[in-house]
């Protein structure tokens, strides 16, 4: 029998997606792996965890293997977006798959650079999957996702590069994507404009029918655009340098110029409008308040028209009232703080919001006049009175606020004419001056922020400018002619605020009242003396306080509290209740702690606590409802508050004496709390420095009696020491003055007898001078004359045996040169001898007269020691002791002085023998005297020389006769001889007179006879 075949196991779940998965791995053939992909991506929707944590790293390996078949890719690409988009009622649906997957992703850059090299393939699924996948990865993980993309290689290029991708849902994705990837990061923000991306998305805008046509995606595109510009410098400077602005200008002025003039669907006409309110974000985006590029980029506002046209945006009666509110927020931002703009900004004109638009018989609208734009946001502000058009008129309040932010002049002419149209007496509904200074109508009951809206205004008017306080303070109510009282405007003011507090009006309105006269009075003594001299203003705020504590709130309570908080604060002793009257009110009828808890309840409200935080405008439910916004501040008021709210905390605390200084307008008034307390700080310290000094004043009147005392005993004793001292000294004077006779006389004696000594000598030897010369001048004289007769008789001589010479000339010519030539030479030498002789005796002589001058100035010297020895008490018997020594060195050099003219003078004789002996050795020899020695011993040597030339000349005469004979020749010789004793005869006589002779010449004279020696003796 044949037994029926059974059926295969059923697998499980988990085993076929672990077989599937390993068949993935494992598979060589393309469409087997294909089959495993499809195999599991049909149990992606119901078992992500488990296809993930088996097939994920495959799936990633085969879009690096499989890349280049499109097929394999849309499959896969298809099977991870199912893994982060699991079904929501799987088992194994979770949060945490989203995040691991991206993990798996983002650990390894290759995988997201995998995914990016996907959108430069041509294929549509193949893009798109891409883009989704990559978005998927990066809401899981946004910070590592976006350093991938950025560090990945053309990263960004390649993103910014599918804008251009012609098929919609590529392009969208690619929109989407790069919205999530822009928000914080500035770099990447950079890459992407820089990647020319802002011309691209104008493209796209264009391309899909601008603002008042286009899609989602224009929308999608001014949100990219916005996440680009947000507060980026850079990029809003490219945009702007790439005249990007002119583009913007166009888009917004077809808001409310449409070509086509069709009616819209309501889903296109709020498309439309989601459009206008992202570009008009997109414009403020430039304009924050602060930064640096601020101001060109409000200039570029309005010189390309957006300024203009964003004005006609918000009059626009066919646009919805959040996107005229948002362009009125627009303009207030482009002209805020730019003094340029805001003048010119008055001179626009924009349609009337009061007008109604009425249609003709023909059925075309009539033109709604225009009016200047103050004019009209005014009317906006004041007149409109319908709930759900508050957010508008918020937004025309802070665009008149811009108008005249910072700007005195505007602010001025602003509240000029309101004072001007108030005073005239002309209906005006949108005169802020008259809305504050007229009392609550019932027409405008319903209406509390009339009020509130007025007060903000008149607030940024007066707020810190001191001028425009003293200008509206200037304005009355009531003619003083007509018998009428005349109430100044915070007086008028302040009654409406009071009245209201009593009749129990809107919180708005008293809200807005008590903003005003804060930051009206703050600072400013004169507001503060106005308002006190109306003295039922603080009895009346007060009383409204405590009698009307739930009907007025703890708003209003605790403004009524800073409100007088202020008045305390500034208020003077001038005032009409003075400062201390003021304080004695507010704790009596107030009280300290509900003065403190009013302020606090004020601090701690939510609406003022967390003002910055809340919504200031209109919510949709209360629209529907007809409820009033929870909007009671101003931003400027909270500002202020905020700042001082500790100063008024304490101002009750403060001294009633003490005037709170204010400088206006450079004049101070008021007296200064610093100054009062460095007074008293000063006289405090003055006071304890006083007490010290009498203190130190009685301890030294104790010391001066101890001093005077011990002064009178010193006093006393150095009399008696004083006198002893006078009579040493005076003993000591007399013995000074005797020693000081005795030396002088000693001193006199010795000078006088050194000086006569001297003088003696010196006239000893000048006398032996004269006797010298004059002998000297007589031998020489005597030698002259002698010289001549002999030469005449030698001449005569000569003649008589020039005949003898002829015959001898030839021979004893050699001999007489050779002779003249030796002779020539001794004479030579003997003049060198006789000079230095006679320099040396000379040099002796100024030496002596060198030594009598230093022996003088010793003496000089000695003169002035004996002065000191006058003024020197003590020394003076060192110095008596000096001089004797001084005085016996003096004869002893005296005597040495003596010594050495005795040896001079003995020197001399021994060189004048020497000169005798050395005379007899020489032979011939002929010398001239020294200059210095006497001209007349020269001028005879000279004649000497000029009669052996004439001698010699003779001779040459007598050559032709050649009878020259040995005679005549010893005869010629002979002369010569007599010659040779007549010099030495004047050398001796120079020795007689002083003259010293040298060795050489004493050496020549030795050979001289005896004769000749006892001549010299």
């Amino acid at each position: 029998m044949f037994s029926i075949a059974s059926a295969p196991a059923k697998q499980s779940v988990s085993e076929t997606i672990t077989v599937l998965s390993g068949r993935l791995s494992s598979a060589t053939l393309l469409e087997d792996r294909r089959a495993a992909i499809l195999g599991l991506r049909s149990f992606t929707k119901e078992y992500p965890a488990s296809v993930a944590s088996g097939a994920l790293r495959s799936l990633i390996g085969c879009l690096s293997k499989d890349g280049e078949d499109v097929d394999t890719v849309k499959v896969v690409l298809e099977t991870l977006l199912m893994l982060f988009n699991p079904n929501e009622d799987s088992p194994e649906a979770s949060e945490e798959i989203a995040l691991w997957l991206a993990d798996e992703f983002t650990m390894r850059q290759e995988n997201i650079t995998l995914l990016l090299d996907f959108l430069e393939a041509p294929d549509f699924y193949s893009r798109l999957y891409s883009l989704q996948l990559l978005q998927a990865i990066l809401s899981a993980r946004t910070e590592r996702t976006e350093e991938c993309i950025f560090t990945a290689p053309l990263g960004i290029s390649r993103l910014v590069a599918v804008l251009d991708d012609t098929r919609e849902a590529v392009r969208n994705e690619a929109i989407t994507l790069l919205t999530f990837l822009t928000p914080t990061s500035n770099d990447i923000q950079k890459l992407v404009a820089f990647e020319n991306a802002f011309d691209r998305l104008f493209n796209i805008i264009v391309a899909d029918g601008g603002i008042s046509e286009g899609s989602r995606t224009v929308e999608d595109c001014l949100i990219l655009l916005a996440n680009l510009l947000r507060l980026n410098s850079t990029n809003q400077s490219l945009f702007r340098e790439s005249q990007f602005i002119p583009k913007i200008s166009a888009l917004l002025k077809k808001t409310y110029q449409p070509d086509d003039e069709e009616p819209l669907a309501n889903w296109a006409q709020e498309q439309r409008s989601r459009n206008i309110y992202a570009l008009l974000a997109v414009m403020r985006l430039f304009l924050a308040t602060g930064a640096v590029g601020t101001p060109q980029n409000q200039s570029a506002f309005a010189k390309h028209g957006i300024l203009f046209h964003a004005l006609q945006v918000a009059f626009d009666r066919e646009i919805e009232l959040p996107i005229k509110a948002e362009a009125l927020v627009t303009c207030a931002d482009i002209i805020k703080g730019n003094p340029e703009l805001q003048e010119g900004f008055a001179q626009l004109q924009v349609p009337s919001p009061l007008e109604v638009e009425v249609h003709e018989q023909t059925g075309e609208p009539t033109r709604i006049p225009l009016v200047y734009v103050i004019d009209g946001l005014l009317d906006l502000t004041l007149a409109v009175q319908s709930l759900a058009a508050f957010d508008i008129r918020k937004a025309a309040c802070e665009c008149l606020k811009a108008y005249f932010f910072n700007h005195s002049q505007v602010r001025s002419h602003f509240l000029r004419r309101a004072i001007e149209g108030h005073n005239s007496g002309a209906d005006e509904t949108a005169n802020v001056l008259t809305t504050l200074l007229r009392p609550v109508m019932e027409t405008f009951a319903s209406d509390p922020y009339r009020h509130w809206f007025a007060s903000c205004l008149m607030l940024h008017l007066l707020y810190e400018n001191p001028s425009s306080k003293e200008l509206a303070m200037g304005v009355t109510e009531g003619d003083e002619e007509s018998g009428e009282e005349v109430v100044t405007s915070i007086q008028t003011i302040t009654a409406h605020l009071v009245s209201g507090l009593n009749r129990g009006d809107d919180s708005r309105i008293l809200v807005g009242y008590l903003m005003l006269l804060i930051c009206w009075l703050f600072e400013d003594l004169d507001g503060v003396n106005d308002f006190l001299s109306e003295g039922s203003n603080i009895q009346g705020l007060i009383t409204g306080m405590l009698q009307h504590a739930v009907t007025a709130g703890p708003i209003v309570q605790g403004l009524c509290a800073v409100l007088l908080a202020v008045v305390y604060e500034f208020s003077t002793k001038d005032s009409s209740i003075p400062r201390k009257d003021v304080q004695s009110i507010l704790t009596k009828r107030l009280g300290r702690e509900k003065y403190i808890d009013r302020l606090n309840s004020i601090r701690s409200h939510p609406l003022m606590r967390d003002y910055e935080v809340l919504p200031q405008r209109l919510d949709a439910g209360g629209m529907t409802e007809g409820k009033l916004p929870d909007v009671f501040f101003d931003a400027t008021f909270v500002d202020f508050f905020k700042d001082n709210y500790s100063r008024l905390l304490r101002a009750i605390d403060r001294d009633p004496g003490e005037e709170i200084p204010v400088v206006t307008n450079g004049i101070q008034k008021g007296i200064s709390r610093e100054m009062v307390d460095a007074l008293r700080a000063q006289d405090s310290e003055k006071e304890r420095a006083l007490q010290e000094s009498r203190l130190q004043l009685e301890h030294l009147n104790q010391q001066l009696g101890q001093e005077q005392a011990d002064h009178r005993r010193t006093k006393e004793a150095s009399g008696v020491e004083l006198g002893r001292i006078k009579q040493v000294n005076e003993a000591l004077q007399r013995n000074h003055e005797h020693e000081m006779t005795k030396v002088k006389a000693i001193q006199e004696r010795k000078e006088v007898d050194a000086k006569r000594g001297f003088e003696e000598q010196v006239n000893r030897l000048r006398a032996e001078q004269r006797h010298k010369e004059e002998e000297h001048r007589r031998q020489l004289d005597a030698m002259k004359r002698s010289a001549e007769v002999e030469l005449e008789r030698q001449r005569s001589r000569t003649e008589a045996t020039v005949a003898d010479l002829k015959a001898t000339i030839s021979r004893m010519e050699v001999d007489v040169m050779k002779a003249n030539k030796a002779k020539t030479l001794e004479i030579t030498a003997a003049k060198q001898e006789a000079a230095r002789m006679v320099a040396g005796e000379e040099a002796r002589r100024k030496e002596e007269e060198e030594k009598i001058r230093v022996l003088e100035k010793k003496f000089g010297d000695a003169e002035d020691m004996i002065e000191g020895l006058e003024k020197d008490l003590e020394s003076k018997e060192r110095l008596i002791e000096f001089l004797e020594k001084e005085a016996e060195g003096a004869e002893e050099k005296m005597d040495k002085l003596q010594r050495e003219a005795d040896g001079a003078k003995a020197e001399l004789i021994e060189m004048m023998g020497e000169l005798e002996g050395e005379k007899k050795k020489k032979g011939l020899q002929d010398g001239e005297l020294k200059k210095s020695a006497g001209e007349t011993l020269e001028k005879e040597a000279r004649s000497a020389k000029q009669e052996l030339s004439k001698a010699q000349d003779r001779i040459k005469e007598v050559e032709e006769e050649k009878q020259s004979t040995q005679g005549e020749l010893d005869d010629l010789l002979m002369v010569f001889g007599d010659l040779e004793d007549k010099v030495e005869k004047y050398k001796k006589k120079l020795k007689d007179l002083g003259h010293a002779m040298s060795d050489d010449e004493e050496g020549d004279d030795e050979d001289e006879d005896s004769s000749s020696d006892g001549e010299v003796d």
